[in-house]
Order: structure tokens, then sequence, then C-alpha cells
């Protein structure tokens, strides 16, 4: 880890708390746009699930489910669900502002990560590099590993708390669209 990239990934949480706060502040939710940020959000949250359930972090180098189509299939649903809460949040400004945030801090937080998977696992890492892109998907499962989804490693990995994050998000939007028309 290089002081550059720990810098990167202390501050990704930081930052995000007051752009969560400026984005509520420029929203202009209706209900077609929460109703249909939702869906998009939740098909961010069901691959960010599927993708949870077969991470076994600091364990194994993941590559089935999700992770045979992606390397990045948590960071993956992560933006699609940030899609889903700028759809909902109906307003430029506030959209422009949450994509550079994810723009500016995610893409070094993968290649940090990228690094320390490549120090950790060598050669295996390598070949599925090779084989699975970094974040856009491709459409074809290739030769990786076999895996099944597991429940418990979706607790063991709190992934219920994006579920919890969004449905809160939306909460608040839906709020403001009621109290401040």
């Amino acid at each position: 880890m290089d002081g550059a990239g720990d810098l990167w990934v202390r501050w990704r949480v930081r930052v995000g708390y007051p752009v969560a706060v400026l984005f509520a502040w420029l929203a202009k939710p209706g209900y077609e746009s929460l109703a249909f940020g939702a869906v998009i959000g939740l098909f961010g949250l069901a691959v960010r699930a599927a993708a949870a359930g077969h991470l076994r972090k600091h364990e194994e180098l993941t590559t089935s489910g999700p992770y045979a189509f992606t390397r990045n299939p948590l960071y993956l649903g992560s933006a699609v669900l940030a899609v889903g809460v700028i759809v909902a949040g109906h307003s430029w400004l506030a959209a422009v502002l949450v994509g550079a945030y994810f723009a500016l801090f995610y893409s070094i937080v993968m290649r940090r990560e990228e690094a320390e998977l490549r120090g950790k696992y060598g050669a295996a890492f390598e070949e599925y590099a090779e084989r699975v892109p970094l974040f856009f998907p491709r459409l074809t499962r290739g030769t990786a590993a076999r895996g099944q989804f597991s429940t418990s490693q979706y607790l063991r990995n709190r992934e219920y708390q994006a579920l919890l994050g969004f449905l809160a998000g939306l909460a608040l939007l839906w709020a403001k669209m009621i109290w401040l028309g």
C-alpha cells in the first residue's frame, strides 16, 4: 500500500457523507423518478448481493459468481445503485456531483485493491485478470471457478447494510418530495 492510495481509501467514506448531504439538498424527486430510480437501484443491490455471497475476503481469490464476469462486481453494483439514486433524485447537478465522486474515488480504490491482490495471489491473479475485465462485465462466463452463493457469506460480509442505506436514501428523497413538494 502506498501513502497516496491509503489516503484515497480513508477519504472515500469521509467525503461521501458531505456528497450525500449535498445530493439530498440538490435533489428534486418526483413519483416517477423515485419509482424508476428504485428499480435501477434494486438491480445494483442484486449485483452486490450476488457478489457478497461469493466473496471470502482475505481467504481466497474469488472468481465465481459475478466475479466470473467482472473483477469488481461490488463496485459495479455500487455504480448501478448510485445511478438509481441519481435517477430518483432527478437533478442534473446532483448527478454530476455523485458521478464525479464515484469516478474519482472508485477508480483509484480499484487500482489499489488490484495491487494488493497481485501481491497476495501473484500468478493466479494475473491469469484471472487476463480473462476477466476490471469493471465493465463481459457477457459470457469465463473458465472461472464454479461456486455457490452462500447466504451466510452474504451476512458475514454485512451486505445488508447496502440495502438499509438504499432504503434510507429513498425514504429521505420521498420525505423531501412530500414535505417540500
